[in-house]
């Protein structure tokens, strides 16, 4: 909240900030505030979310395992530092709170005296350091069996398809919490194990793009739906982070060089144009790797973002820039930037990076993000203040900048249909494996190549013998794009062809060979985009063919052996997301107990505009809510009040039971004053 009594610095104020942690054996998780300029009194007031129990990422399979925390063993840490600007910066002093003693006492506020480093090892007088005032909420969860949990799940499953959206119980959740934060993390973790994010996350946009009257700040606010996609992508795109970036940020905060641009900031000894050109390097090198990165960006992600796209079009039909401008207010500005500039919230690296380190990554992170939405708006000026920033992006206005931007914007958020260049080309099919049934073939020959034209959609590839016959939508064969299993490379020595890939699916392998090899790189390259997130997708293959009784690679003489090389497509882009519902159902229950005075109020601001169509009571009881419907939006309130009511039992009961067994002395009920 606040500090008092700071020391001086050089017999001046100083510029304090503090880094926020939460510190266990499996976690360190850092939150930075804002500097406060010449004070030894600054007043802070920002507010830090951490969930003691559960790792940021939450996937199964990523390399940040969940697991049950034990709390007797984390910690708050709070560091006051002095912002050096060019300099260092200066350890003012540390305070420390054990987690577990917040158990009993769920708000807990005190004036605490700054430590010195390691409580005490140094020389400096804890009256010295001055103080720092906190304020902690600690909420504990006692999650049901899940049958308690059915009807409030169901209510708000249903949210994405309540009319207006704005009547359904997940958007009522946010109306009503004190911070919408509190809202997104259980809600949007919710929606997404039951695959209803994309439709909610969509409806709550649109009432977004409603209000929106310049394209140019389109989906800039701080809404529930900007929340709830912002808290999608880090869940959903941790993975997609590490493959993408990790490699390139650890080559950065490894490395000691200087890429400092502003003159101001120079240090002795530097070279501006050397670090222009370090600075450059780093940017060119991200971003060449984030616009080939759209293989990797997973499903939910990409839906959404069409989502948005189609939505903005509608929205503004005469900019033609705005279905960009769209997507990359998310997945550059929201996701890519702020990943880029705080490596380590997205467990990128373990630790708050040096300041010098983060100057860097600021520096980077500025210029990926104009470059996104610069390209993306085609504009040709930068958004920079400072003038040194807009010299540096000087170097990057080019036209391939914006045209690779634009091609990764639609690779991840178009589903626009892709004909093959058959209609002029064709592309030679080996036919054989598809006919072998109905011809009664035994054998696979080179004979059995054909002239077909292919046609791939979102949802199908599909063959024909002519190409007009394309558009009359006469397929000879059809394999859903579901199906597909892998999209491999064929070794030439299996027909002594070149430029030959194969499309493994539920039926028989589909061989197929290109004009040219870059004809065969792009079909093997959207065969895989499209299917990439395929549940049943083969992380082995057979590189060669299954020819006269057995395949040609590994000689197994079973047609259904299991592949004998790893798939290259690598890892799909969907990580399992491993969440517990019911924990998540029993934090919403919990939001709407402590919210039940808001809610009440809404109720009655639905009571007094469905009956004398307008405001009867003071504009401030109600005036922040978003009513559309005020009978359809009363329904739901009622609704949600009466689940619950009946939640209320099981836990009174719970809590009952608790209170009567715990023994004297325990920790549910301590023997105040004992010291031992």
């Amino acid at each position: 909240m606040a500090c008092h009594g700071l020391p001086l610095i050089n017999g001046q104020s100083c510029d304090p900030y503090a880094t926020v942690s939460l510190v266990g054996p499996s976690r360190n998780d850092q939150k930075k505030t804002k500097v406060k300029k010449k004070t030894s009194n600054p007043q802070f007031n920002e507010i830090f979310y951490f969930e003691v129990t559960r790792s940021s990422s939450y996937t199964r399979k990523s390399q940040f395992q969940v697991e049950e925390e034990d709390i007797e063993k984390l910690e708050i840490r709070i560091d006051l530092w002095n912002n050096g600007n060019l300099v260092q910066d200066i350890f003012l002093g540390e305070i420390k709170v054990p987690v577990n003693v917040l158990r009993n006492d769920s708000s807990h506020q005190a004036w605490y005296l700054l430590q010195p480093r390691d409580n005490g090892n140094k020389s400096s007088k804890t009256d010295d350091l001055g103080s720092l005032r906190l304020n902690i909420c600690y909420t504990e969860d006692y999650v049901l069996p899940s049958e308690y949990y059915g009807p409030l799940k169901t209510l708000l499953l249903k949210s994405p398809d309540v009319q207006p959206i704005s009547a359904s119980a997940a958007y009522i959740l946010g109306e009503i919490c004190r911070d919408k934060n509190d809202a997104v993390l259980p809600l949007v973790r919710l929606l997404l194990h039951h695959d209803k994010l994309v439709p909610f996350a969509t409806a709550v946009a649109e009432l977004d793009l409603k209000d929106t009257q310049d394209a140019n700040t389109i989906f800039r606010g701080n809404s529930l739906a900007t929340r709830c996609l912002d808290e999608m992508m880090k869940i959903v795109g941790g993975h997609y982070l590490k493959v993408t970036l990790k490699p390139i940020l650890d080559e950065i905060c490894e490395s000691s060089k200087s890429c400092e641009i502003d003159p101001i900031k120079l240090k002795e000894g530097d070279n501006v144009e050397n670090n222009k050109e370090n600075l450059r390097y780093y940017v060119d090198k991200l971003f060449s790797t984030i616009v080939k990165s759209s293989m990797s960006c997973p499903t939910v992600m990409c839906d959404t973002f069409y989502s948005l796209r189609q939505m903005a079009t509608q929205r503004f039909p005469n900019d033609p820039h705005v279905q960009y401008s769209a997507v990359s207010s998310f997945v550059f500005l929201r996701f890519f930037a702020v990943a880029v500039v705080s490596p380590h919230t997205f467990h990128l690296r373990p630790h708050h990076p040096d300041p010098q380190t983060v100057r860097t990554l600021t520096l980077i992170s500025k210029t990926i993000q104009t470059l996104g939405s610069w390209g993306s708006l085609s504009k040709s000026k930068s958004s920079f203040k400072e003038t040194f920033m807009c010299e540096f992006f000087k170097m990057f206005q080019e036209e391939g900048y914006i045209t690779a931007v634009k091609k990764f914007l639609d690779e991840i958020s178009s589903t626009e249909t892709k004909e093959s260049s058959g209609t002029s080309e064709p592309v030679h099919l080996k036919e054989g494996e598809m006919y072998k049934r109905a011809q009664g073939r035994t054998r696979i020959g080179k004979k059995n190549f054909k002239k077909r034209w292919f046609c791939l959609t979102s949802r199908e590839l599909t063959y024909h013998k002519q190409p007009e016959f394309i558009e009359r939508k006469d397929a000879i064969y059809t394999i859903p794009v579901k199906n597909i299993l892998a999209v491999e490379k064929l070794e030439e020595s299996s027909f002594n062809k070149k430029n030959m890939f194969q499309v493994i699916h539920m039926e028989k392998p589909l061989y197929v060979q290109a004009n040219n090899c870059v004809e065969a790189n792009e079909w093997i390259d959207v065969l895989c985009r499209v299917s990439r997130c395929n549940q049943n997708r083969l992380s082995f293959y057979h590189p060669s063919a299954y020819l006269n009784g057995n395949w040609l690679c590994c000689l197994e003489t079973s047609e259904n052996a299991l592949g004998c090389k790893p798939c290259t497509a690598g890892v799909p882009a969907d990580i399992q997301i491993d969440i517990d519902e019911d924990r998540e159902t029993e934090r919403i229950y919990s939001l709407f107990t402590l919210s039940l005075l808001k809610l009440q109020k809404m109720e009655e601001a639905c009571g007094t505009i469905a009956v004398y169509q307008g405001p009867q009571k003071e504009p401030d009881d109600y005036s922040n809510f978003v009513i559309e419907d005020s009978v359809t939006t009363f329904k739901t309130i009622q609704q949600i009040k009466s689940i619950i009511e009946k939640l209320d039992e099981p836990h009174e009961k719970y809590r009952k039971k608790r209170s009567s067994s715990a023994k004297y002395g325990s920790k549910e009920n301590p023997i105040v004053g004992k010291t031992s």
